[in-house]
């Protein structure tokens, strides 16, 4: 999302596709009582989907077409959109509030194996796209007019990379909840230990990731014992102050 958008800040959580997948499971649990992981994901997938698509729409608005602060404040408008839906439904159905409050936080707690394999398929197609399209996108992160002249179809290209982003957003979602921040902070410090090379950074982004999320797990269970936190928490704990880090610093870590 950072090269093809340009943009330093580029994430899943602040371009609402965790927002729209979100609002969308919401939505499905308290009007049609969906409850069931299968469902769930298809339907995370379509909000992903839609909320992207907005987000785009919105920041290519105007004669200088899209532009990193207007996909910015595009995503922003967008997740405060989807959010401040998802709470009014959340607050007008109190069953769907007792079934996807905990679950929306963002949490690993209970999740299985099993609840795993429905979006797994999905998901590890998405990553295999994401692998053959790294060489690609190294050309792409230089200029969509240095792209164009070394012969790439930088719309095909873009249209790749963003259906990745929805499957494996919308899966991420549909699992353990819009988990925030993660998608910032990984991608900045991978860049900072092996460079822009993405055939490098996403393998480096899959494991600095598991590890990071399995961390701020581990951490949640200590914040507040015996009860654990939601790992959400955690990750905005740290997300927080490393985005306001990197946001001052116009996008370079160091």
């Amino acid at each position: 999302m950072q090269a093809v958008t340009r943009n330093p800040l580029a994430s899943p959580s602040l371009f609402g596709v965790n927002a729209g997948a979100a609002f969308a499971l919401v939505l499905s649990a308290a009007l049609f009582n969906v409850s069931g992981l299968a469902q769930f994901t298809w339907i995370s997938f379509v909000g992903a989907a839609l909320s992207a698509g907005l987000v785009y729409l919105l920041g290519s608005v105007g004669r200088d077409g899209l532009t990193p602060i207007k996909i910015t404040l595009a995503g922003s408008a967008i997740t405060a959109f989807f959010a401040a839906l998802t709470q009014g439904i959340l607050l007008s159905n109190g069953k769907a509030f007792d079934q996807v409050l905990f679950w929306l936080v963002g949490s690993v707690a209970g999740r299985t194996l099993e609840q795993l394999q429905s979006v797994f398929p999905y998901m590890l197609a998405a990553l295999v796209g994401a692998f053959l399209l790294s060489g690609h996108i190294n050309v792409l992160a230089m200029g969509e007019d240095v792209a164009k002249g070394l012969g790439q179809r930088t719309v095909l290209i873009k249209a790749a990379a963003a259906l990745v982003v929805v499957v494996l957003a919308g899966g991420s979602v549909a699992v353990a909840g819009p988990i925030v921040f993660i998608g910032i902070i990984v991608p900045h410090i991978v860049r900072f230990l092996v460079g822009s090379d993405y055939r490098w950074s996403l393998p480096y982004c899959a494991v600095l990731g598991g590890l990071l999320l399995v961390s701020a797990d581990i951490g949640a269970r200590f914040i507040a014992m015996p009860k654990e936190v939601q790992v959400g928490v955690t990750t905005a704990l740290i997300g927080v102050p490393f985005f306001v880090y990197i946001a001052r610093k116009g996008g370079q870590l160091g």
